[in-house]
C-alpha cells in the first residue's frame, strides 16, 4: 500500500482535514512519485516495500505502555503510516541511502508523538543495518529527554524479542549485536562533542533558547551515511528563540518557497490555518492528527469551553492544542498584536523629525535607544531602535549557559545590538547613535524622553550636543493612558518597527501590572518573569509618552 497517496486521497475526499502546509507537502511528495522534478539535485526513487519494512517492524515488536491501549502493539494511524513511508521509502537511486535526513513534525499535544518516536528509536537501533548505531533522545532538560527514552524502556520490557537482543544499562539501552545504544541527553550535558549520532530525536524544541543543542547534535551525524534528525514538538511561549527560527524556515520549505527547496527535510506542520478556527470543531483535526483515535475529542472540547470562559487559559489552548503562536497568559500583547513584519525603506524615513526615547536600565545590563517617527498623511508610527550591552555581561552569559537569555550574539551580527567594551554600557555610544541618526539620515528628535532616575551624566551630555531632554517619571500615573493607547496601536498594526526581533522579544516579555483604585484601572509594564527583558518596550513607551505629551507641538513639524 502506498500510504502517502492513500492519505492524500482521504484529504482530497474531505474525510481528513489538514493544514494548508501539510496538504502542500503531500501533494508535492505524491506528485514526485510519478513525475520526478526536473532538477539535477534529484536522484531518488520511492520504494514502498522498504518503507513498509520499517512500519512492520515497529507494529510487530513495539507495544504501548499507557492508557487504554497499554500492553497492545502499536497500530499506526494513517497520518503516521504516510509519514513513516515517506521517511524510510525515499532512497537515492545509486547509493540506496535515504533521501530524508531531517524531520520537523509539529502537532498538538497528546497526539502520539512520544510513543511513535520511541518505536522509531528501536527501529533505528535494530532494523536500519547501521553499524554501531547511536540513537539519542535530546531535549532542553533531562526530564523532557527521558520521556521518549523511558517509553523506549517500557517497549523493551513488554517485548520478549526486544529484551532478547537489547540490554538496559544504567544510562542507556545497549545492543551487543551491533554495539548500538539508545540514550537520553539534555542541553546542559557538559560534553556533547564526542558523539557519532545516527538517529537523533529532539523533543519539544520550543524550550530551546538558541540553536546550540541542535548545532552540536546535527554535526555529530557528519560521519554517518544516512542519519536522521527527528524533531517532534508543539508550539511554545518562548518567542524569538530557536523554535521561531526553525519554524520560519520549516514553513518556507513546506510551501516550497524560492530559495528553500530542501529535498532532504520533511516538514509536517499540523496547525490551524488561522486563529479564528479554534472555536470550529470541524477544523481541530488540522492541528490534532488522529483526533478521536489518539487524542480524545471530549477532552479537547472541554479545553475549548474552558478557554471561552477563562481568557487566561486561552493562550495555553491556542499554543498547545492548536499550535497557534501566542504570548503567555500574563502577556500585555497577544502574539498576533505584537508581530508586525512590515519594513519600510530608510529613504522614506530620512529627513524627519522624531520623538526620542531611552531606557538606560543599569550600566551593567541592556540599554535601548528609540526614535519614533511620523510622516505626513500617514497613520502609522515608525520605530527605529538600537540596543547596547556590555561585553562583561556577554562573557557572564557565555560562562553560565543556564542563564543564557537570548541570542544576543546573533542580534549583534545583524546590527540590532552593539556590544560595548568593558564592564558597563558606554553611554557615549548611546549618544553617538542619536548623533549618527541626525548626521547620516537627518532624523532629528525634537525631544528625547528618558527615566531621570538612571540617567547619570548621560542627560547633560546629550544636552551639550543640542538635544532637548524630557524627563519621564516612570510609573502608573504617567504610563497608564499612553500604554493603553500603545496597545491599541499595536492591535491596529500602526506600529512599524522594521521587524526588529529584539523589540518583538521585549514585547513578548512584557506583562501588565494593574491596580484598581476608585474604579479606575492604572497600569504599568512589568516582566512576565524575572529573567526576561523589557527594555525595548520601556524605551518605546517613553517615546510614546513624550509623543502624546507634545503631539500638538510635534505634528506641525512632520515632513
Amino acid at each position: 500500500m502506498n500510504w502517502p497517496k492513500e492519505y492524500l486521497k482521504q484529504i482530497h475526499k474531505g474525510k481528513i482535514v489538514v493544514s494548508q502546509k501539510v496538504l502542500a507537502v503531500y501533494e508535492r511528495e505524491c506528485r514526485w512519485m510519478d513525475n520526478p522534478p526536473a532538477d539535477p539535485k534529484w536522484n531518488y526513487v520511492f520504494d514502498e516495500e522498504l518503507g513498509q519494512r520499517h512500519i512492520d517492524f515497529m507494529e510487530k515488536f513495539c507495544k504501548q505502555s499507557k492508557g487504554k491501549n497499554g500492553g497492545k502493539p502499536i497500530k499506526f494511524d494513517l497520518f503516521q503510516l504516510a509519514k513513516m513511508q515517506l521517511v524510510f521509502g525515499w532512497i537515492d537511486k545509486d547509493t540506496g541511502f535515504r533521501r530524508i535526513r531531517e524531520v520537523f513534525d509539529l502537532r498538538g499535544r497528546k497526539c502520539g508523538k512520544s510513543t511513535e518516536t520511541a518505536a522509531v528509536c528501536h527501529d533505528m537501533l535494530l532494523n536500519d543495518k547501521e553499524n554501531g548505531p547511536e540513537c539519542y533522545c535530546v531535549a532542553n532538560a533531562k526530564d523532557q529527554a527521558k520521556l521518549v527514552f523511558d517509553e523506549c524502556c517500557n517497549m523493551r520490557l513488554q517485548s520478549p524479542a526486544l529484551k532478547a537482543i537489547e540490554r538496559k544499562r544504567q544510562g542507556d539501552i545497549y545492543c551487543n549485536h551491533n554495539f548500538g545504544i539508545i540514550k537520553a541527553l539534555a542541553a546542559k550535558t557538559d560534553n556533547l562533542d564526542g558523539l557519532n549520532g545516527s538517529f537523533i530525536e529532539q523533543d519539544e524544541c520550543h524550550e530551546q533558547r538558541d540553536s546550540q543543542l541542535y548545532d552540536v547534535m546535527i554535526q555529530s551525524q557528519a560521519e554517518r551515511d544516512q542519519p536522521i534528525y527527528w524533531i517532534i514538538t508543539t508550539n511554545g511561549f518562548r518567542r524569538e528563540a530557536f523554535f521561531d527560527s526553525k519554524y520560519g524556515v520549516a514553513s518556507k520549505i513546506a510551501l516550497w518557497e524560492e530559495g528553500y527547496q530542501d529535498y532532504k527535510t520533511l516538514v509536517l506542520l499540523y496547525e490551524l490555518d488561522s486563529r479564528e478556527e479554534w472555536t470550529d470543531p470541524t477544523k481541530w483535526e488540522k492541528a490534532n492528527p488522529g483526533l478521536g483515535k489518539i487524542k480524545s475529542i471530549k477532552t479537547l472540547e472541554e479545553h475549548v469551553e474552558k478557554a471561552k470562559r477563562d481568557p487566561s487559559f486561552l493562550p495555553t489552548v491556542l499554543t498547545k492544542d492548536f499550535n497557534i503562536p501566542e504570548n503567555s497568559s500574563e502577556g500585555w500583547l497577544t502574539f498576533e498584536e505584537a508581530v508586525n513584519e512590515e519594513v519600510v525603506s530608510l529613504d522614506y524615513l530620512k529627513h524627519s523629525y522624531a520623538i526620542g526615547g531611552c531606557d538606560l536600565s543599569a550600566t551593567t545590563d541592556l540599554t535601548c535607544a528609540t526614535l519614533l517617527i511620523c510622516k505626513p498623511n500617514d497613520p502609522k508610527f515608525y520605530v527605529l531602535q538600537k540596543y547596547f550591552i556590555p561585553q562583561a555581561k556577554m562573557d557572564l552569559l557565555d560562562a553560565n549557559r543556564s542563564d543564557k537569555e537570548a541570542p544576543y550574539k546573533l542580534w549583534a551580527e545583524k546590527g540590532w545590538l552593539k556590544i560595548c567594551d568593558g564592564a558597563t554600557v558606554n553611554y557615549n555610544d548611546v549618544t553617538q547613535w542619536f548623533i549618527d541618526m541626525v548626521v547620516d539620515y537627518d532624523i532629528r528628535p525634537l525631544w528625547v524622553c528618558y527615566d531621570a532616575a538612571l540617567s547619570g551624566y548621560w542627560a547633560p551630555e546629550m544636552t551639550e550636543y543640542g538635544f532637548d531632554m524630557e524627563k519621564i517619571r516612570q510609573g502608573p500615573f504617567t504610563w497608564t493612558y499612553p500604554m493603553k493607547l500603545l496597545k491599541g496601536a499595536f492591535a491596529n498594526k500602526q506600529i512599524v518597527y522594521q521587524n526588529n526581533p529584539m523589540l518583538r522579544w521585549c514585547l513578548m516579555n512584557t506583562a501588565k501590572k494593574s491596580t484598581n483604585k476608585d474604579g479606575i484601572e492604572s497600569i504599568q509594564p512589568v516582566k512576565v518573569s524575572s529573567t526576561r527583558r523589557i527594555d525595548g518596550m520601556v524605551s518605546l513607551l517613553n517615546a510614546w509618552t513624550g509623543y502624546h505629551k507634545h503631539v500638538d507641538e510635534f505634528l506641525p513639524y512632520l515632513r
